[in-house]
């Protein structure tokens, strides 16, 4: 994986992701001209369909670190939802995040605020396309996925639901419907999830002494619907909960926890620790 600190002779801009990128943030920004409370409504909703349910139910807990199992047919309706959010398919999704937590701060780690804040938060998306983009890397990292025709199909054609939402939106709401729902609801959410890789690794407090710089932060754990709690998840990689305190809101496992109950989700991890010592603030 090239990073700052590792190659930065060999980054290079990554023309098609640049290109999207840029595209969709213009699009959010003239959608604020657009605005309509219909269009907010369908967008914030759609936000925690891709967020809380793609990403943090789907990619994240599910399919990365296996903290709970589902019917099959819901965990692929939940790969789907995380496709909505612009972040590419479940196999490179959880292979840069399994390969993350094996070099979380250190040389290798995809995205740590050490090569910089705008590395981690979108820099290293934008530059480089050695592993992020080499399937054999990425199979590596996920053997569980890659070899599921349905996954490899969804890793290779992450864009199709989204193009189908997009459509769908324009013909059901029309023109500011779709660009609330597409262009300003994925913009939010690229931001809101890439705060988890440099913000929850700069500022926050450490309640466990893990090897890496993960913190907890409350106001990114509120973006993403409980992600922000990263120091507690980086102790407990394979707990399906992250707020292991009462006073920190984890609304994807409250979501797990409901399946759980009703019989839909079984095998459900969870830390055991809840309330450790000591918990410092750092800068």
């Amino acid at each position: 994986m090239q990073t700052p600190s590792s190659s930065s002779s060999k980054l290079k801009i990554n023309w098609l992701t640049t290109t999207v990128l840029v595209v969709f943030h213009l699009g959010a920004v003239a959608a604020l001209f657009m605005f309509d409370w219909k269009a907010v409504l369908v967008a914030s909703f759609l936000y925690w369909l891709a967020i809380g349910c793609g990403i943090g139910m789907g990619y994240h807990r599910l399919l990365t670190h296996r903290s709970y199992k589902v019917p099959r047919f819901i965990e692929q309706f939940l790969a789907i939802c995380g496709t909505l959010t612009l972040e590419g398919g479940p196999i490179f999704w959880v292979a840069t995040h399994r390969l993350h937590h094996q070099n979380s701060d250190k040389p290798g780690d995809p995205h740590s605020p050490r090569d910089g804040a705008f590395w981690s938060h979108m820099g290293w998306i934008m530059l480089g396309e050695s592993k992020h983009s080499d399937t054999r890397q990425m199979s590596r990292y996920t053997p569980d996925l890659s070899k599921d025709p349905f996954y490899r199909w969804l890793n290779s054609f992450h864009y199709v639901p989204l193009v189908i939402l997009g459509l769908t939106l324009l013909a059901v709401g029309g023109v500011k419907m779709m660009m609330w729902g597409v262009f300003v609801r994925v913009v939010v959410g690229l931001h809101s999830t890439w705060l988890v890789n440099s913000a929850t690794h700069m500022w926050g407090r450490r309640r466990f002494r893990t090897t890496d710089d993960s913190r907890n932060n409350w106001w990114v754990a509120l973006l993403t619907f409980g992600e922000g709690w990263h120091n507690n998840h980086h102790a407990h990689p394979n707990s399906s909960r992250h707020g292991l305190a009462w006073y920190e809101l984890d609304l994807t496992y409250v979501q797990i926890r409901l399946l759980e109950l009703f019989g839909v989700a079984r095998g459900v991890k969870v830390a055991s620790v809840t309330e450790p010592a000591q918990e410092r603030q750092v800068a």
